[in-house]
């Protein structure tokens, strides 16, 4: 499959923590560092997300923001 999308991370599956409606999916890249995607649980099911599995991380954002007091 080729995408449009620029920001593709290589990584593998730590963790999947589904709830009612969204999942919490933590993946570890390929240089270690751990990042944590919010997918909906049908999406994570339909993708069969599992610890261990290789995926691919997609990021299209057009901004990011962090606040602290």
């Amino acid at each position: 499959m080729r995408l449009s999308t620029r920001n593709q991370l290589s990584g593998t599956v730590d963790s999947v923590e589904p709830g009612a409606v969204m999942s919490i999916v933590k993946v570890t890249l390929t240089g270690g560092q751990q990042i944590v995607s919010s997918i909906t649980r049908d999406a994570a099911e339909e993708l069969a997300l599992e610890p261990g599995k290789p995926v691919t991380v997609l990021v299209k954002s057009t901004e990011v923001m962090l606040g602290v007091e």
